[in-house]
Parts: C-alpha cells; sequence; structure tokens
C-alpha cells in the first residue's frame, strides 16, 4: 500500500531523541525552549509556544484571545475538526464561511457578506479561523483587512502550512494574523510524533498560553499574590491544562526542522510533476496562487463526475484495492452529526459540500519515488476508464 502521506526519521533524528534520553530532562528541558526559538527563527515571529498538538494550540489561541461563552467564532467547513472544537471549548458558538471553490479556502467574498450582516444583527465574531488547507495560505491580506473593518482577531489554523510562504513571508510570522498554529502529526510536513505549536508577536498572548499550557502555574513571583515561600513555592493563578509538549518530542523536531526546506521543495517538485501526468485525465487538479508557495502538505484532486463512470466511493475504494492509500480530506465539519444537534444542516454550505462529493487525496510525501507516483497515476487512469 502506498500511504497518503508518511513520515521519514533519519539516524540524525534518533541520536537527537537518544541524546534527551540519557539527559537528566524528559519532559521539560533545555530542547523545548530550543525548538521554540528555532521555530520562531525560521517564521520570523516574536514568540513561539510548543503544545502536546495543534488542537491544544488552538484552545490556547482561543483562550489567549478572550473567547468565552456566548461569543462567536468563524472558521472553514474543510478542516479538520479541531478547528470548530477548539472555540466550543471555550463555550463560543461556531460558524462557518464556505469555502472558495478554486483554492478550497475561505472565501473572502462570503466571508465579507456574512460580516456584513453580523453587524447588522450585532452577531460580529469576536475571532475568525482561516484555515491554510493542504499548505496553501487563504487570502490573509483581505481577510487581516476585513478583522481591521470589523473588530475581530485571527487565528490562522496553519497545520498544513509550516516552510510555505504567503507574498514572500514566511507563514507562521502572523503579519496578518494574532496567532498562527502549527501540526507536528506525523503526516504533516515535520513532525515530533504528536505535538503543536502557537507564534505570536503579542507578548500578552505568549505569556497566558504559556501559563495554561501548564496547569496555570506560574513560579515567577512578579506573577503571585504574595512573595514565595522559598525556592520551592509556586502558585496556581489560573485554570489550565496539562497541554506540554516533551523534550524528547522537542528535540525530534528541533532535528527535523533541519530538512523542512527540502521537504517542501520535494512535495512541490511532486506535486508539480503530479500536475503533468494528470493533465490528460477527467480531474481537477489543485490550483496554486501566485501569492503562495504551498507547504504542499495534501494533494488534493476533484473527480469530474460528469466524465466518469463511476461514483466518488467507487473511486476510492477501486484505488485502495490497487494498493493506492488515497484519503479524503475533509468532511464538512458542518456535516458532523455532533453538529446536527447545534442545528447545522446540509446545504449551509454548498461548495463545501459539493468539493466533499468530488475530492481525494493522492499520496503525497519526500520519500515518495517517481516510480511509487507513477504507479498512482496508473491506478488512477485504470481506475476512471474502467
Amino acid at each position: 500500500m502506498i500511504p497518503y502521506g508518511r513520515q521519514e526519521i533519519t539516524q540524525d533524528d534518533i541520536n537527537a531523541v537518544i541524546e534527551v534520553l540519557n539527559s537528566d530532562f524528559l519532559t521539560q528541558g533545555p530542547a523545548l525552549p530550543a525548538f521554540e526559538n528555532a521555530v520562531a527563527k525560521y517564521c520570523s515571529a516574536s514568540f513561539a509556544v510548543t503544545a502536546n498538538s495543534a488542537t491544544s494550540a488552538l484552545h490556547l489561541a482561543c483562550l489567549a484571545l478572550g473567547i468565552g461563552k456566548n461569543d462567536y467564532v468563524w472558521t472553514s467547513p474543510i478542516t479538520f475538526v479541531a478547528s470548530a472544537n477548539a472555540a466550543l471549548y471555550c463555550g463560543a458558538h461556531v460558524d462557518f464561511i464556505d469555502i472558495n471553490p478554486i483554492t478550497y479556502n475561505i472565501c473572502v467574498k462570503q466571508l465579507e457578506k456574512k460580516l456584513t450582516l453580523a453587524q447588522k444583527e450585532n452577531k460580529l465574531p469576536k475571532a475568525v479561523i482561516p484555515v491554510h488547507l493542504c499548505g496553501q495560505s487563504c487570502e490573509m491580506d483581505q481577510i487581516h483587512a476585513l478583522s481591521k473593518r470589523f473588530g475581530f482577531k485571527i487565528i490562522e489554523d496553519a497545520s498544513h502550512a509550516i516552510g510555505g510562504k504567503y507574498k514572500n513571508d514566511p507563514i507562521g510570522s502572523c503579519k496578518y494574523s494574532d496567532i498562527s498554529i502549527f501540526s507536528f502529526h506525523p503526516v504533516k510536513i515535520v513532525t515530533t510524533a504528536e505535538g503543536g505549536m502557537a507564534l505570536t508577536n503579542n507578548s500578552d498572548y505568549a505569556n497566558k498560553m504559556k501559563l495554561l499550557r501548564s496547569h496555570g502555574i506560574t513560579r515567577n513571583p512578579d506573577q503571585m499574590t504574595h512573595q514565595p515561600h522559598g525556592p520551592w513555592y509556586y502558585q496556581q493563578i489560573d485554570l489550565g491544562f496539562n497541554y506540554r509538549m516533551t523534550d524528547i518530542q522537542a528535540a525530534l523536531g528541533l532535528s527535523q526542522l533541519n530538512r523542512l526546506d527540502d521537504y517542501v521543495r520535494r512535495r512541490n517538485e511532486l506535486a508539480t510533476r503530479y500536475d503533468q501526468i494528470l493533465q490528460s485525465m477527467p480531474v481537477i487538479v489543485p490550483f496554486q496562487s501566485p501569492d503562495n508557495y504551498s507547504a504542499r502538505h495534501l494533494y488534493v484532486i476533484r473527480l469530474k463526475l460528469d466524465q466518469i463512470q463511476r461514483t466518488h466511493l467507487q473511486v476510492f475504494e477501486a484505488l485502495r484495492e490497487k494498493g493506492i492509500g488515497v484519503n479524503v480530506h475533509y468532511i464538512p465539519v458542518h456535516t458532523q452529526p455532533y453538529y446536527a444537534q447545534l442545528e447545522y444542516q446540509f446545504n449551509d454550505c454548498p461548495e463545501a459540500e459539493r468539493y466533499y462529493s468530488e475530492a481525494i487525496s493522492l499520496p503525497l510525501y519526500p520519500t515518495m519515488s517517481e516510480k511509487q507516483q507513477d504507479l498512482v497515476a496508473k491506478a488512477l487512469k485504470e481506475t476512471i476508464e474502467e
């Protein structure tokens, strides 16, 4: 089976982890700040805060922005459920902006239209979470302009996008947002096994997220209500969580970071080659905006079902039977049973639903060979011509 994505673990990665295992620090040690500082520097951001997952990082970001009960948070329906769930954890209401049918990211025109209506109804969002699907940035300059006009905060869900660029700036720089989020799950661009990170240029947000990721506990006397009893003393000054990344994970991430640019370069080479070898088939290949250098986390095609004598499901199953580990990213969040209970309905986001009915993610990862890629293309061609 050729998987849709897979990690690469090198001897350098193994050595980095072993070094931590042989050290005095397995959880909170020197590898954590080293990893944070390295990613912040790479992305030209002021602060980076690790977490045990991107979901946790999203939750911390929402809390740092003060999102709470009865606030509104908007995001894309074509994303993993965590993008929306993080706001629900805070007691907020979630709503969805339909996607651009070409980029599959949030449609800026739909966003502006919905904001204009919400302003009249006094239901403007406290935050919008644009999702950089497949590693290609949303139109962040336009979303940022709307945030100034309508007064909302921005959390970039850049889980797919570390190593990418938008208008020549690194994704994660927070030039157009308050906080940006990365994921380090094994199928992402670089991995820490499980893990995530929030980046920001606001020291208050960074400090809040660092506090909340570790039970709301501080050892800083300046934050305490009275003088510490001794060097052992700490205070819980907020209700936080155990969202910490370990030093073992950070060491792996720091080692992987050395290959980030090579990984993204190779992903783009493979994606360009897919574009070429699939051009004669009845599929739509991913559009790439000239404003973007995508991290190419995923390569999603859309089937031209009116030209194929099979259904979406039949194509998917046939490819799996041929040993091609295709996947679908994503099931529209608003159609999930939990969200249906919250009165979201099918047809709320027609472009997202249309995309879902046609989308298939083909295998793409840096160690993929051109021979493997040819096998994928051959299997797809055979499947849609049968």
